[in-house]
């Protein structure tokens, strides 16, 4: 699950005109800039956005993921599909830290983006989360029924994926697609990030790549009562994490994984989740609940 951060992109290409429209997808605001030639192109990206949502929504009683959670079985589209396999891969990278699976804890229990409530201890250790009683092919899949699934650490960054790979293939190749916080960037970008503790900016960067994803996970902006009991769940206890404030990854890889890395990091212990990020090949800014901030640029954003 993603929190609503803010990263704010500052213009990318002086020499265009830029073309700007907003819609609602995915339960957030999704923003597309594009080269004023390539305008027509915008219509085709909302439409690949909302085909992904109405595929992996937890929300949207007719989505493929939405059925599978109620009936323990479900007809599997391309893109169910693909993002099960994308979910299994993370899951087995990041040592199950990120775990569709949790779902029942998300949905059911703790009930975030719905009628939120505090979880007891019993209900929280009886729930099943174990990914690996999720079986699936290319048609179908099928979960215990005690077992929900939910998408929401990956989905969003899952959606700029697709659309900016459809973007590339029509030779669109400055362009910034934005979805709470998960930005893809065609072209080199200016962005700033929220700071955790207060309304102002953290930092401000420029990314170096032509193409870089940008993804941010926190748990200051969607939390229960406190902020001990926010979104980010470790599938290891069940509980909340307490260590990160603040998580930003920026790297070439697929947006996605992206997505589930920042999660699956945010959960993990302090020590795992430095020796996990410094194997990757991303730059990173995190802010540790203390306040501490550390940054590794490596060569893919300068430090404005």
């Amino acid at each position: 699950m993603k929190i609503y951060l803010v990263l704010i992109i500052i213009s990318i290409f002086l020499e265009a005109k830029i073309v700007q429209r907003m819609q609602v997808v995915m339960g957030t605001f999704v923003t597309i800039k594009i080269d004023e030639k390539y305008q027509k192109k915008i219509d085709e990206g909302f439409m690949i956005a909302r085909a992904v949502d109405n595929s992996l929504s937890t929300f949207k009683e007719t989505s493929v993921i939405a059925m599978l959670n109620k009936n323990t079985i479900a007809k599997l589209d391309a893109l169910s599909y693909e993002a099960l396999l994308l979910s299994k891969k993370y899951y087995k990278d990041t040592d199950g830290y990120f775990n569709i699976a949790i779902g029942k804890i998300t949905k059911d229990l703790y009930r975030f983006g719905g009628n939120e409530r505090l979880v007891d201890e019993k209900s929280l250790n009886a729930s099943h989360i174990d990914l690996l009683a999720l079986r699936f092919d290319k048609s179908q899949a099928h979960i215990p029924n005690d077992m929900k699934l939910d998408l929401g650490g990956m989905g969003k960054g899952f959606a700029i994926d697709k659309v900016s790979e459809y973007f590339i293939e029509a030779g669109v190749d400055k362009a910034i697609l934005s979805a709470s916080g998960d930005i893809r960037c065609l072209s080199r970008c200016s962005v700033s990030v929220q700071d955790p503790f207060s309304e102002g900016i953290l930092l401000h960067f420029r990314t170096t790549k032509q193409n870089s994803g940008i993804t941010t996970s926190g748990n200051y902006n969607r939390y229960i009562k406190d902020k001990t009991h926010n979104h980010l769940l470790n599938p290891k206890t069940k509980h909340s994490q307490q260590n990160f404030a603040s998580i930003t990854l920026v790297g070439e890889m697929k947006s996605s994984a992206l997505d589930a890395y920042a999660t699956a990091v945010s959960v993990m212990p302090k020590d795992k989740a430095y020796r996990f990020l410094d194997a990757l090949d991303v730059a990173y800014v995190v802010v540790e609940v203390g306040g501490k901030m550390v940054l590794k640029n490596s060569d893919f954003f300068e430090v404005e």
